[in-house]
């Protein structure tokens, strides 16, 4: 087994420079041309692991960003093409991160019923041969899918699935066929699809952040390596690129400066290249707080409620310079864990004595990728009810301070901040600062999503761009069936098919030739349409509602 699958090895991301000096081999895997993964051996594994090495060593942790509906709710009209453009992304790709795919799906299938994946790299499979230059998993090739395809049991011969429905829900809603029965197509029906199923996040991972073991997540370095595949197959194919991102993560400092933040932030500089991800769904579950304070005694106080039969969690406290906090926690019996002052890598166990809760606290004042201080506390067993949290200037100084839990399933409903604060909630990578980042609105009623995450970024860049449909979107799910995707996945996915028709009318017509993932993005958001009854942009609606018929329509009338 290679390390880079073993649990007994954790994953640590270095920059390049460091990579000298821990060898070679099998003990670095390179993720582009920043980072590498560091594979360092440890036996006896502890959460103050987290605190030995810093908190930025260590990939986060990412997890759907849309909920399945196993039915059929009938064809969606905004997805049918023009017919004065008859623009289908011809020529493109199309790339998905994400569960994989159910490739015998005729949504994936051509009308001479072979397939319009170019290649499937499944992380989960290792008995077949690894993409080149990648050390694990099974690439599966567009002629492999195809003789699968005429066998009598394709999986004998390719046996990758999707088994959870996700990744083959955005890619119909992108570039699934058209169908009569029931009546469906996707947005880019003659655009290709290149698929990378990921494995799951190392347990060793789940166990550092505090995520129970049953939980679905994935980790930051093997969604970078997935990316790396696809842009390595494009440019070898010299075609256009769009990267549909549908996956969240509120861990890190909002700011769009983590590691796959800089690495697709670079991607979108480059000609054909375009990336698109999800704004999330944490805008209306209570997971994020903010607060400031800016007179004496320079103390804030704020609560959480820790529902029934939470077994773990981790949160995240960020504050910017110049404050300096200390925290003291404060259990619903009322037990006190002793103030924490801030550190460079002290990591505290408290074990209460009144409830079987365990607490690591990790007060880190200076948090390396971002310069800002990060308070991360991490419960095991903890008692339910309200929790209060004494945050301090140590410096009788003003400060401010936002405060998120965990993104998707890794916690319950049932825990969440008594003063919630819906802004500040686009999960990374939708923050970063050149991707194009979609929020999700309900085409029915004209309304935002209630779940849908809001911006802007802690360090106030206008995030989201656009909104788009989202609200029981029409798609192909697993065993040859249809259903419907809501959430800003599906508006992410309804925003790469306009992505893929605007490279299409540039590239493959010949009008806007080399235009960058960042170029695109500005085009589609000058081409949104706007309300009369909002100011733009905002944190809710970003630039306004996707319209990528407007921009053709403009582009092709002012030649």
């Amino acid at each position: 087994m290679g390390k880079i699958l073993d649990n007994n090895y954790y994953d640590m991301i270095i920059n390049n420079y460091m990579v000298p000096n821990f060898g070679a081999g099998d003990d670095i895997t390179l993720l582009n041309g920043y980072f590498s993964l560091l594979h360092v051996s440890k036996k006896n594994k502890d959460l103050c692991d987290l605190g030995v090495n810093p908190y930025h060593f260590f990939p986060n942790v990412y997890t759907l960003t849309s909920a399945i509906g196993r039915y059929y709710s009938g064809p969606l009209r905004y997805t049918q093409q023009p017919p004065d453009f008859s623009l289908s992304g011809q020529g493109t790709i199309i790339g998905i991160v994400d569960t994989g795919i159910d490739y015998q799906h005729s949504a994936f299938l051509n009308r001479d019923k072979t397939t319009k994946i170019l290649s499937v790299w499944d992380q989960t499979i290792q008995n077949g041969p690894a993409p080149q230059s990648f050390t694990f998993g099974t690439e599966y090739t567009k002629a492999a899918i195809n003789s699968a395809l005429s066998s009598d049991d394709p999986l004998l011969t390719v046996p990758t699935q999707d088994l959870i429905g996700h990744g083959t829900a955005v890619a119909s809603i992108i570039a699934g066929s058209q169908s009569k029965d029931p009546p469906f197509q996707g947005i880019v029906t003659n655009a290709e699809l290149a698929v990378v199923k990921l494995k799951e996040a190392k347990q060793n991972l789940k166990m550092l952040y505090a995520i129970p073991d049953d939980r679905l997540c994935y980790q930051e370095s093997d969604i970078i390596l997935g990316i790396r595949y696809l842009v390595v197959l494009a440019q070898k194919l010299k075609r256009p690129l769009v990267i549909c991102l549908a996956l969240g993560s509120s861990q890190g400092g909002h700011d769009g400066k983590g590691v796959l933040s800089r690495y697709i932030d670079d991607l979108v500089q480059i000609p054909e290249v375009g990336i698109v991800t999800s704004a999330g769904n944490e805008g209306n579950n209570g997971r994020h707080h903010f607060n400031s304070v800016v007179s004496l005694p320079y103390t804030r106080d704020f609560q959480l409620n820790v529902g029934q039969g939470e077994m773990k969690f981790a949160m995240e406290i960020w504050s910017q310079p110049p404050g300096q906090l200390s925290i003291e926690v404060t259990s619903p019996n009322m037990e006190k864990a002793p103030q924490t002052d801030p550190s460079f890598s002290d990591c505290i166990k408290y074990e209460f004595q009144e409830s079987e809760t365990i607490l690591w606290i990790n007060n880190i004042t200076f948090e390396q990728q971002t310069g800002d201080q990060l308070i991360l506390l991490r419960f095991e067993n903890p008692l339910p009810g309200t929790w209060n949290f004494h945050l301090r200037s140590t410096e009788n100084e003003r400060f401010s301070f936002n405060a998120w839990l965990p993104s998707g399933n890794l916690i319950s409903e049932n825990t969440f901040f008594l003063s919630p604060d819906p802004d500040t909630t686009i999960t990374s990578p939708g923050n970063t600062k050149s991707v194009f980042t979609v929020t999700a609105y309900n085409q029915q009623t004209g309304n935002i999503l209630n779940e849908s995450s809001r911006g802007y970024t802690r360090n106030g860049q206008v995030k989201p761009d656009v909104a788009a449909p989202g609200y029981n979107i029409t798609c192909a799910v697993p065993n040859g069936k249809y259903g419907t995707l809501t959430g800003t996945c599906a508006s992410a996915a309804q925003a790469a098919g306009a992505m893929a028709i605007l490279f299409e009318w540039s590239e493959g017509k010949g009008n806007l030739t080399s235009i960058t993932g960042e170029q695109a993005n500005k085009l589609l958001i000058r081409s949104a349409q706007r309300s009369p009854a909002y100011h733009y942009p905002n944190n809710i609606w970003g630039y306004g509602i996707l319209d990528v018929y407007r921009i053709i329509n403009q582009l092709y009338n002012n030649l």
